[in-house]
């Protein structure tokens, strides 16, 4: 994994890098401190967790966590075996068709989810105060969480060792990886051990004495990704580019994805469909959606495989296509990168009564809701009490269905202010891994170069095109002036390192504008 180290204590830059992030509070409106009233509604509703616990007991079950580095957020537990479920559970009903015998039954799937509807009140200060923040926000300095810690690292928090409730789904397979049969219900669960993804995936490649959830994780995982592909849909594997805290100052760490992210992923997209699938026969609930790209869309980007020499075959489908990148390959990472351009237009579609239109998020290729992270993102708490309430043939709580049109809205919204903070984060930490360095000469990769009618206008206004380069050492993903071609390994030269600005601009070496019309 490539790393850049910052030391915040040895240089004027950092130093000041440090107060430009606490800026980012201030400059995005994000929220400050809980109200008094939202915390004390929150440490009264931790302290009363035996009474809250759910009387079905599941700690039987021998599930586990995996998380990035120091999450103490944990939204989710698995736990996979072989067969139908033990003869203490009770039997699992039919998901989209008829059950099957045990004996088509090749994996059973328990996967845990924090019971965060235990803590909240509808109408509470708490409820209100989710709805205002929407989502957990992740920052180099610090996050700004959606519940208080009291109830998001601790008593929420599906931690090991410890009894917590959950929101239990339990998931038949055949031997395929397509679902038989899906359940859910509120029990009492305890992790057994929290582990990172580096820890599980060198725990499956070591091939220890581990030998159940971590191994069936990789099968199961295989088997759902082939679903994934028989459905028409796809997944971005991009190398992984975040920002991580020190004793000492901060990372830009850049790596590509563990296969392991991608089976833990799997697990989640296939609770994600079934609850979709359960609030469409329900005629309530709330998706996520996403069109699918457009004809020209398409059409440009088969034109840009093309030319960077894998062309994608017109009989392949289109996840297919992508899981056979080699991201280590430039040209196929830029192929890669270009890719995002289908995967657009993504946002959540409420209903009650009738069937939305739109039904498909169209990466996934079907019915898709998010359900499996409610400690962080609040639309899920809505789709876990909406799916229980159905399943058990009970009306939707007034309170969550009375909220359900505002959701959209205010997902959209902290999506929006996320996504802007995150990148400002980024840019900030890259401005300052390169402020100093101007004029000296660095490897990359070009992953968009300028199209010809960008050059011609380019030339028009006097100066060189604009495309992006994947620098190698440091890892920074920024804008270069010059021409260059999609894929092609350059040496590019950094022009401008501003903190104040954000602003990061490489220049292809040996390449210089042109000079300024004499007058």
């Amino acid at each position: 994994m490539a790393q850049l180290h910052l030391d915040l204590a040895r240089s004027a830059a950092q130093t000041e890098l440090a107060a430009h992030l606490a800026d980012l509070r201030h400059e995005f409106s994000l929220p400050a401190d809980f109200p008094p009233e939202v915390l004390a509604e929150a440490e009264g509703a931790a302290a009363d967790l035996m009474g809250r616990l759910p009387k079905r007991d599941r700690t039987d079950l021998p599930l586990l966590t995996i998380d990035p580095p120091g999450s103490t957020d944990l939204d989710q537990a698995v736990h996979i075996q072989r067969g139908p479920e033990d003869a203490d559970g009770t039997a699992a009903t039919p998901a989209d068709h008829e059950p099957r015998t045990s004996a088509e039954v090749a994996f059973t799937v328990h996967y845990a989810i924090a019971d965060v509807p235990a803590f909240i009140t509808a109408g509470g200060a708490l409820d209100a105060e989710t709805l205002r923040r929407g989502q957990t926000i992740y920052l180099p300095d610090g996050r700004i969480p959606l519940h208080p810690e009291v109830i998001s690292e601790d008593t929420g928090s599906l931690l090991p060792g410890v009894d917590r409730g959950a929101y239990l789904w339990t998931f038949q397979l055949d031997a395929s990886g397509a679902v038989v049969s899906a359940r859910l219900e509120r029990a009492r669960v305890r992790s057994r051990a929290q582990l990172t993804y580096e820890q599980a995936q060198q725990r499956i490649d070591e091939g220890g004495s581990e030998s159940g959830t971590l191994v069936l994780l990789r099968e199961v995982g295989q088997l759902r990704a082939g679903q994934e592909i028989r459905r028409g849909g796809a997944s971005l594997r991009l190398p992984d580019q975040e920002i991580a805290a020190t004793d000492h100052g901060y990372e830009v760490l850049n790596a590509p994805p563990l296969d392991v992210e991608d089976w833990n992923a799997q697990i989640s997209l296939m609770t994600g469909i079934a609850a979709a699938e359960i609030m469409l026969r329900g005629r309530i609930g709330i998706l996520r959606t996403m069109p699918p790209a457009d004809v020209d869309s398409e059409a440009r980007f088969r034109a840009r495989t093309r030319a960077l020499g894998h062309p994608w075959p017109e009989d392949q489908a289109y996840g297919e296509y992508l899981r056979g990148l080699d991201t280590a390959d430039p040209r196929q990472l830029a192929i890669m990168h270009a890719a995002t351009s289908l995967f657009r237009g993504a946002g959540y579609t409420s209903f009650d009564g009738d069937t939305p239109e739109v039904t498909v998020q169209s990466a996934i290729a079907a019915p898709y809701a998010h359900t499996t992270a409610p400690l962080r993102r609040l639309v899920d708490r809505f789709v876990l009490v909406t799916c229980l309430a159905l399943t058990q043939g009970q009306p939707v709580p007034a309170g969550i269905r009375a909220l359900l049109p505002a959701l959209p809205e205010a997902m959209r919204e902290s999506g929006l202010v996320a996504s802007r903070a995150a990148n400002a984060a980024l840019e900030l930490v890259e401005a300052a891994s390169l402020c100093g360095l101007e004029g000296r000469e660095f490897s990359a990769v070009v992953i968009s170069a300028p199209s010809p009618e960008q050059a011609e206008k380019a030339r028009a206004e006097g100066r060189l095109p604009w495309g992006e380069v994947q620098v190698e050492q440091p890892p920074v993903l920024a804008r270069y002036e010059g021409f260059a071609e999609a894929g092609s390994q350059i040496r590019v030269e950094l022009v401008t390192a501003d903190l104040a600005t954000r602003t990061v601009l490489f220049r292809v070496v040996g390449q210089q504008p042109p000079p300024d019309p004499v007058e």
